[in-house]
């Protein structure tokens, strides 16, 4: 549910937020939202690391990634600063080329006048960067710089919020494959103490036996056991998730970016 009493960013990005299936869904509605909210005709893109390296995982338009990308070679410019450093950055107008020259000189050749980059935080820590380019120089004023600080601000929470639904969803998932590929080795072992006529110590040696000498999963081998007696292949448990507490859980996953 939406509270109506939240300012109109943050009720729109808990909006985003419960409504988006994945985190790649989520960055890409916040920097739409950005764009729309800060105001006037502008790009956004989203840069945050990815082994180190910065990378665009968002943006409004071509344009912004485009721009995000000149600055990625030349490892300068305003959003990479935002960045690393943590200060909100603002160039009034490429064409002045004062603090990054060739940064703004290609910057302009894309149509780009004014840029504002802020950082992005999650948990205390900077993640990334909201980078803002404008078809106008000057278009950053005190009113439209505020609301871009608000938006990250609230921004940065939310991104907190999804990277931990990402990772709990990955985390179900990890479990739930876990639990079925124990169950599948439990039956197995049921069928070689049978025909063996063995305690499940050794069964599960000859199983291991077997996957080590034909270089197969354990897994794989436990189902080949299984489907040859059953005449099918292993049924999945039911979905543990489904009895916990909190209902049911949304399939948010995370890549790696």
């Amino acid at each position: 549910m939406i509270r109506e009493d939240l300012p109109e960013d943050f009720r729109e990005l808990q909006d985003a937020l419960v409504n988006t299936e994945n985190v790649e869904q989520f960055l890409h509605e916040m920097a739409v939202l950005a764009a729309r909210l800060v105001g006037g005709d502008l790009s956004c893109a989203m840069t945050m690391r990815s082994n180190g390296r910065p990378v665009t995982v968002a943006c409004s338009d071509p344009v912004a990634a485009k721009v995000d990308a000149v600055q990625y070679e030349l490892d300068n410019g305003p959003c990479l600063h935002a960045m690393r450093e943590g200060d909100v950055v603002r160039i009034e107008d490429t064409t002045d080329k004062a603090r990054w020259p060739e940064f703004e000189r290609r910057a302009a050749s894309h149509g780009i006048r004014s840029c504002l980059a802020l950082p992005l935080e999650s948990e205390g820590r900077r993640v990334g960067a909201l980078n803002l380019y404008a078809r106008d120089a000057s278009a950053f004023g005190a009113a439209e710089a505020r609301r871009a600080a608000d938006f990250a601000e609230n921004a940065s929470g939310s991104l907190t919020l999804a990277i931990r639904l990402a990772s709990y969803a990955a985390l179900v998932e990890q479990l739930r494959s876990s639990l079925v590929s124990r169950t599948v080795i439990d039956q197995a072992l049921g069928i070689v103490m049978a025909r063996e006529n063995c305690t499940q110590g050794r069964a599960f040696a000859i199983l291991r036996s077997a996957s080590q000498h034909s270089n197969v999963k354990l897994r794989d081998i436990a189902s080949a056991i299984v489907t040859s007696v059953s005449g099918e292949p292993p049924q999945p448990p039911p979905a543990f998730e489904d009895d916990l507490p909190t209902g049911q859980v949304r399939s948010w996953r995370l890549r790696r970016w």
